[in-house]
């Protein structure tokens, strides 16, 4: 029997992971990540599976991570994410009807597709859920760098998904927001008693320290950045690869020399969450949300905890890694700490 359960998500920028124990009282064993060659990957899609297999063989060997197989994660914006409702049945007859249900409402015709089905709750003899769909051949790329790099997925979950049981770590019971703001996807959960209620995936660019990074390495001179790093300790080694590339061949960072540019940005990830939060509240029955939870890199980018706790009438805070769970290793930094939080809940939910 496994003794940790490893959740593993690929980004444009990288590839993260964090091992948990499988204990009465679960612990982070381990959690790293590897950034990737540009154009290598989008948001949970892979360009280059050699390019990936190699960042995964990295990141398990330098973040020491012990298990060989994982639960992957997806957040691509190509990803359908839709309330459904249909008869109650047993679990095996729903995954056979599900298909001819749902073959309208795809984008793809349903032999191309993957299909999930959350349920989250049950009225009468109708059951009440989230559909989920994904492209297969999206799917099948992804898996084929983890077979490249000799580790098993055993599970692939909605990354809105592992967010969700992170955060129900925090706030089991309630109505909450939880939104993981990435470089380039911002993901917006809302949670009733620690059950997915509605998902939104939604495009942002934010100018994080692993945007600014990417950018420094496109020009950086031999040797200055090589586009690798665990984070194991107190210092975020993120942050040091850009302090170092810095005006360094007169490198500098986008925005800095129009603030406004930056604002932009900003603004915009603030419009689509609360337009996001507004949206659920004036659907019909709908509980207020009592509070928003806020992680990913761009939760620490300036102006967005700030304006959003401005822009919404309710509490806003940050949530990282260590509000979630014990750590056996020492606790990440900066924006590590808020991007493995999904992560950790992809690891959590392999028994879901």
């Amino acid at each position: 029997m496994a003794k940790s359960h490893v959740g593993v998500e690929i980004t444009e920028e990288s590839v993260r992971a964090v091992e948990v124990s499988v204990d009465r009282q679960p612990q982070v064993l381990a959690y790293g990540e590897v950034v990737l060659p540009p154009d290598s990957a989008h948001d949970s899609e892979v360009l280059d599976q050699g390019a990936v297999a190699v960042a995964i063989r990295q990141l398990w060997n330098l973040a020491k991570i012990g298990s060989k197989s994982a639960t992957l994660g997806i957040a691509s914006r190509r990803v359908l994410v839709r309330e459904h409702t249909t008869t109650a049945m047993a679990p095996e007859l729903l995954r056979q009807a599900l298909p001819f249900q749902v073959q309208d409402l795809l984008p793809v015709p349903v032999a191309q597709a993957v299909l999930d089905y959350y349920p989250t709750s049950q009225q009468g003899d109708q059951l009440h859920g989230l559909l989920v769909a994904a492209v297969s051949e999206t799917i099948e790329s992804m898996i084929a760098s983890f077979a490249r790099a000799k580790i098993r997925v055993d599970g692939v979950d909605l990354g809105a998904f592992g967010l969700a049981r992170a955060a129900a770590r925090v706030v089991p019971e309630g109505t909450a927001a939880v939104v993981h703001v990435g470089d380039h996807t911002t993901q917006i959960v809302i949670l009733r008693d620690g059950i997915p209620d509605f998902v939104r995936i939604t495009p942002v660019d934010l100018e994080t320290v692993a945007v600014r990074r990417r950018a420094a390495q496109m020009v950086a001179p031999d040797g200055a950045g090589d586009g690798t790093f665990v984070a194991a300790g107190a210092l975020d080694p993120a942050r040091l690869v850009v302090a170092d590339l810095v005006g360094a061949a007169g490198i500098v960072p986008h925005g800095a020399l129009r603030s406004d540019t930056a604002l932009r940005p900003v603004a915009d990830v603030i419009g689509r969450i609360r337009s996001t939060l507004s949206f659920y509240a004036n659907r019909p029955a709908a509980p207020p949300v009592e509070q928003v939870l806020l992680c990913g890199a761009g939760a620490g980018v300036d102006g967005v905890l700030g304006g959003l706790t401005e822009t919404v009438d309710v509490p806003v805070r940050t949530l990282g890694i260590a509000d979630l769970l014990p750590l056996r290793v020492p606790e990440p930094t900066g924006e590590l700490a808020l991007n493995l939080v999904s992560t950790l809940g992809l690891a959590l939910g392999k028994e879901r």
